[in-house]
């Protein structure tokens, strides 16, 4: 009898009690909703100027103002690229911008590597100092340094040369920055095992350290590549020579008093485009977490 009683007790208890569903409320599925779809939007209107870039591209630059303007792909992609090779030889400032880049790239990272290193864990007299004189730099605009620069370069014979576009930009604040920041949360007892064990200063700092800041060091990269790449007016300044264009350089030359290449442009932006993607591709995820470990670093 008190097994029948206990068994109905539980049955009006199990009853009464509310079903719990494995769904979320319907205000926060709504609320989930109307983010993602925020999300979509945006994403999609981000992709709208690459979309328009590659169709007109694809049409002559006085088929781009007819009206209403052609919103499907067309023919001329292939002349279009010829027209493009032969009056600026595409093919060579694309190079040109590449090695660039990469040299720059290298050099930079690197340097902004060992200064940052320097900074997060040596101390020595002045190092505050030093750091204020980083960040001032920063709030210096391009505009102010092109004259003095220019006159250096020419005092050095470097105009119409590679190394006078490479060399004076190589110590980025932004980057020595974003590398002490990397470097602060390095823990110093190893650094002390290392030096223990006999490892020097320079083969601690690539074996030992600089493994460690790969998020950090991959989204330096890619900031530093893209802004090389994207460099105008200090590119415009020192080369004289057609052949040693870069492609923003190039791409200007496009444009005319009388007459602009729409369609050129259009395709050389386009294309101009897909190494930075290619490289956010390759190191989208450093990029995301070297973002977000110098923003909680202090």
């Amino acid at each position: 009898m008190t097994t029948v009683t206990t068994t109905a007790a539980r049955s009006a208890v199990t009853t009464a009690a509310p079903r719990r569903s494995g769904r979320a409320p319907l205000p926060a599925r709504l609320g989930r909703i109307a983010v993602l779809a925020a999300l979509t939007l945006g994403a999609v209107l981000s992709l709208v100027p690459f979309a328009w870039m590659l169709i007109a591209s694809t049409h002559s630059s006085s088929e781009l103002f007819h009206s209403p303007p052609p919103f499907l792909p067309g023919g001329n992609l292939l002349r279009n690229l010829a027209h493009l090779q032969e009056t600026i030889g595409f093919g060579r400032v694309m190079l040109n911008s590449l090695g660039i880049a990469v040299v720059y790239t290298a050099l930079s990272s690197l340097l902004s590597a060992m200064c940052g290193y320097g900074l997060a864990k040596y101390r020595f007299r002045g190092r505050g100092l030093l750091l204020g004189l980083v960040l001032a730099t920063m709030m210096i605009p391009l505009q102010v340094l092109l004259v003095p620069l220019f006159q250096m370069m020419a005092s050095l014979g470097w105009i119409d040369t590679y190394q006078a576009v490479i060399v004076p930009f190589l110590a980025n604040s932004f980057g020595i920055l974003l590398m002490r920041q990397g470097f602060l949360d390095f823990p110093d007892e190893l650094l002390e095992s290392a030096r223990i064990d006999g490892s020097g200063e320079l083969r601690t700092f690539y074996q030992v350290v600089l493994p460690c800041v790969r998020p950090q060091l991959g989204a330096l990269v890619i900031f530093t590549f893209m802004g090389q790449w994207n460099g105008f007016i200090w590119p415009l300044l020192m080369l004289n020579t057609e052949d040693k264009y870069t492609v923003p350089v190039a791409l200007n030359t496009l444009t005319g008093l009388t007459h602009v290449d729409y369609s050129g442009l259009m395709l050389g932006s386009f294309l101009a485009t897909l190494p930075l993607m290619v490289l956010f591709l390759l190191f989208q995820r450093q990029f995301v977490a070297g973002l977000l470990g110098g923003a909680v670093k202090g």
